[in-house]
């Protein structure tokens, strides 16, 4: 039976080849066939245009372009890469959604560079990365190409932090980096002196401490840092980001990286980390 696939959403623009290029090397690095899907937005029963005249034929010549050279970014990428695309047509973030249902891992670009550009609610890459079936990868900011700097993860008390950091762990192990945990001691929403701290910080240390021990059995390869802030979760890990290679979070939280939809957390993360933003879910056909 074939693995399923990294799906990699394209657009042509150079931030979706970083995309492609980081699908490319992650399907590599996991032993995974890579499929590049662009979708071009055509009503089919709607479209005003005499579809006899020509468009049609233009468009569908226009996106088999832009998955060809998808296709030839991702072995341009690695060589021996396991990639096909084809162009689909529909509305973008449906027929993307609908990929990640047989997916193990959605990618997505991103528009915009720097700390004040991001995402804009409601643009395909933002709603296929808060609903798809699997876990996604939203490359942005420095880009997909960063081969320095540590994995980052945000660990929270939520029933999902054993997957985040299996992820994390993983992918700090498949890159030789050093994972670095970013605790938030204070909840979502509030600054240090707000609340009062449940406990002290030795106290706290040494619960996460106790939370990361089965995985540094695990993989005793991986350097791990521990980093207990009391700086909002969403600016830490922001923080974070100038320097790292990947910022791993879950899709939903409890207690510190509580949220809404993707969670607060998440959500700016998306809209202002300085490079790749790795959303934990777990694949639709391992659930029940």
């Amino acid at each position: 039976m074939r693995p399923r696939p990294i799906v990699v959403g394209t657009d042509g623009t150079e931030n979706s080849k970083e995309a492609v290029r980081w699908a490319a090397r992650e399907a590599n690095r996991r032993g995974l066939p890579l499929r590049v899907a662009y979708v071009f937005d055509w009503e089919w029963g709607e479209s005003p245009y005499d579809l006899s005249g020509g468009s049609y034929d233009r468009a569908h010549k226009h996106a088999e372009a832009v998955t060809g050279n998808a296709v030839h970014e991702a072995r341009a990428a690695v060589l021996n890469v396991d990639v096909e695309g084809d162009p689909l047509v529909g509305h973008a973030a449906a027929r993307l959604l609908a990929e990640s249902d047989d997916a193990e891992l959605m990618v997505l670009g991103s528009r915009g560079r720097g700390a004040f550009a991001g995402l804009m609610p409601g643009s395909v890459s933002q709603r296929v990365a808060t609903r798809a079936a699997c876990s996604a990868v939203v490359v942005r900011g420095r880009g997909g190409d960063l081969t320095e700097g540590p994995v980052a993860v945000g660990l929270d008390a939520s029933d999902a932090a054993e997957r985040v950091l299996e992820v994390a762990f993983e992918e700090a192990a498949g890159r030789g980096s050093t994972l670095l945990v970013i605790r938030a001691r204070v909840p979502v929403g509030f600054q240090a002196g707000d609340v009062a701290l449940p406990e002290p910080p030795a106290a706290e240390r040494a619960r996460v401490e106790e939370q990361l021990a089965p995985w540094r059995r695990r993989h005793p390869e991986v350097p791990v840092e521990v980093v207990l802030t009391t700086d909002g979760a969403a600016s830490a890990l922001a923080e974070a980001s100038t320097r790292a290679r990947l910022i791993v979070v879950g899709s939903r939280g409890r207690g510190t990286f509580t949220g809404t939809v993707l969670g607060s957390v998440g959500l700016q993360l998306l809209q202002h980390a300085d490079c790749p933003v790795y959303i934990v879910r777990e694949p639709a056909h391992r659930r029940g």
